[in-house]
């Protein structure tokens, strides 16, 4: 079965850190650029960060650029995301999905389909 598996959500103060993992099963990362999203209630679907296949290529939203980081370790077919300095409204679902090449989806420019994981949620509260 072809699925991507987020993990590592929680509960966390405002100021802390999370590291998010974003594993494949039946799918080699290596070829696929991945991309992590978020989507809180009531708001509209948030493209966060992506990263390229080679890693060359990185994506970050204004909302969280300086405080978050994507890596890959195509090894261990996984993709994380360490969140630093987490806010209140960083408080949302984390889904992450397969993206075009150039992070197209994340960066909003195209809205395309691909594979998402089923989420994990992550909550910044005092």
């Amino acid at each position: 079965q072809v699925q991507l598996v987020e993990s590592g959500g929680g509960l966390v103060q405002p100021g802390g850190s999370l590291r998010l993992s974003c594993t494949a099963s039946g799918l080699t990362l290596d070829y696929w650029t991945i991309s992590w999203f978020r989507q809180a209630p009531g708001r509209e679907r948030e493209g966060v960060s992506c990263i390229s296949s080679d890693g060359d290529i990185t994506y970050y939203s204004d909302t969280v650029k300086g405080r978050f980081t994507i890596s890959r370790d195509n090894a261990k077919n996984t993709v994380y995301l360490q969140m630093n300095s987490l806010k209140n409204e960083d408080t949302a679902i984390y889904y992450c999905a397969t993206d075009s090449p150039a992070c197209e989806v994340a960066a909003g420019i195209i809205n395309a389909s691909g594979l998402w994981g089923q989420g994990t949620q992550v909550t910044v509260s005092s």
